[in-house]
């Protein structure tokens, strides 16, 4: 079978995927609002938009996970931790100096 859901590189594909794309939408969500006055960025740290957005966008993937899991799909789960595994050490690497 050619498209076999519960392999590794389907984890792998999702797991980089949704974060990059949750966080595209999520950043255009906040610039739209911003363009129409409803967010105001005083009083936030210089990097706190980035920031709070990107570990949401890492959290996404937290939903296909919980799918492959009530289907059993174990290939396919530990495909997806990987990615988020590497986005979240490069997430503490990037703002952990400014953090802690």
């Amino acid at each position: 079978m050619l498209w076999n859901k519960n392999a590794i590189w389907v984890g792998l594909i999702l797991g980089l995927v949704i974060p990059f794309v949750g966080y595209a939408l999520l950043l255009t969500i906040y610039d739209q609002m911003e363009v129409w006055g409803w967010l105001n960025a005083e009083g936030f740290s210089p990097n706190f938009r980035q920031r709070t957005l990107s570990v949401i966008a890492i959290c996404l993937n937290v939903f296909p996970f919980n799918l492959y899991y009530k289907r059993r799909w174990l290939d396919s789960m530990r495909g997806i931790v990987f990615p988020t595994t590497a986005y979240v050490i490069a997430w503490v690497i990037y703002f952990g100096p400014t953090i802690f």
